[in-house]
């Protein structure tokens, strides 16, 4: 057994990101595989309580001192950081062993594994304060919420399990706004969340596209719903020299926040109103349709479509599903958008059925993130238009 769990361990140090992906969901998958009616009971009884306990090790600060330790620290090291009771100390760290953040060296002594290095990224810190202090709570009202509307699939974006959850009646857009904690965490998250080289701007035609565009006075890329930047900010940084404005849009709460971008302007909008760009060579969106229900994104692509030019693109970078064999965090993500806003992630004929509805075309689909089905897609009037 211990050759074998050897022979596995060498194989991860060689592999790539998708074949370490693969391996864990194989080993994952065996492990269901082996476990009795008892460890599923515990594996499931207690998953809220893994999340919990992060949490608690985030605010303390034990995981960050752990992950950055050279070497094994003692309970009394580590509650003098946290300033925390030793004796509460020793029960998280003897929990946090069996969950792997931690490995016990000794009676007393705990050292850091690459899980509490994981938890240590930034981009994780924002995540799951994200999932911590927001989505966690529609996930505990998924159940009921579903139950009480007969189990159809939700379509109505005013009353989902996060308003359930939350006891609100606020979009959850909305609600974030009125927690700028929560909000901060949103941002810095989908800001983070994914690696520069991941990027749809490796695999579009830029400079393809806008060949021979000469006036600087013309919208050259217009990010709608597009945070506080980081996308204007890569774009005008990977292509200077291109003339033409580029402009950030979202709304008003989230524009006050918006980075100071040099050549980057900034533009309160509510993406479900007329678009007051018009004739953009590029409009752009990245993860915004996701979180609407088919009605929804149909005005809000209706509305670009209303200010497009002839020669305009509308980029869509999006999750596009295969059709079979749908991954775990694509799924996650799907009914993570059921409760939170009755959407959906789609494949790439529901993406398709949902522009030709307002009179749009897809034409071409470029995946950039396979592992994840990350794609951008580039939409645009009929060619008789």
């Amino acid at each position: 057994m211990d050759e074998i769990i050897d022979q596995v361990s060498k194989l991860a140090t060689t592999a790539d990101r998708a074949a370490r992906r693969h391996l864990i969901a194989s080993l994952r998958k065996l492990a269901d595989s082996l476990e009795d009616p008892i460890g599923t009971i515990h594996r499931y009884g207690h998953i809220d309580l893994e999340k919990a306990m992060i949490q608690v090790g985030l605010d303390l600060g034990i995981l960050k001192y752990l992950a950055e330790a050279d070497g094994s620290r003692t309970v009394d090291d580590v509650a003098k950081v946290a300033g925390a009771d030793p004796a509460l100390i020793r029960r998280i760290l003897r929990y946090y062993s069996t969950i792997n953040i931690v490995n016990e060296v000794s009676q007393g002594m705990y050292v850091g594994t690459n899980i509490a290095k994981n938890l240590n990224e930034e981009v994780t810190v924002a995540a799951l304060g994200h999932y911590y202090g927001i989505v966690s709570g529609q996930y505990q009202a998924t159940p009921a919420y579903l139950k009480k509307i007969g189990y159809k699939n939700p379509t109505d974006e005013t009353h989902t399990a996060f308003h359930e959850g939350w006891k609100t009646r606020v979009h959850p857009f909305q609600w974030m706004s009125e927690h700028p904690e929560q909000l901060a965490h949103f941002h810095k998250y989908m800001a983070l969340r994914r690696q520069a080289e991941l990027s749809w701007l490796t695999v579009y035609p830029v400079l393809e596209e806008t060949k021979g565009l000469s006036d600087p006075e013309r919208a050259l890329y217009v990010n709608v719903g597009g945070g506080i930047g980081h996308q204007c900010a890569q774009f005008r940084e990977r292509y200077p020299e291109i003339p033409g404005r580029v402009i950030l849009q979202d709304l008003p709460a989230t524009i006050e926040q918006a980075l100071p971008t040099p050549g980057v302007e900034n533009m309160a909008h509510d993406f479900f109103q007329p678009q007051p760009v018009k004739g953009a060579k590029l409009y752009f969106m990245r993860g915004v349709p996701h979180n609407h229900p088919p009605h929804k994104v149909k005005i809000l692509f209706a509305n670009i479509k209303a200010a497009m030019a002839p020669d305009s693109v509308l980029l869509v970078d999006e999750t596009v599903l295969p059709d079979t064999g749908v991954g775990f965090v694509a799924a996650s993500i799907d009914l993570t958008m059921l409760g939170a806003f009755a959407s959906m992630e789609r494949t790439e004929t529901e993406w398709r059925e949902l522009a030709e509805s307002v009179g749009l075309e897809l034409v071409k689909t470029y995946p950039y993130n396979l592992i994840d089905n990350e794609c951008v897609m580039d939409i645009r009037l009929p060619k008789s238009v």
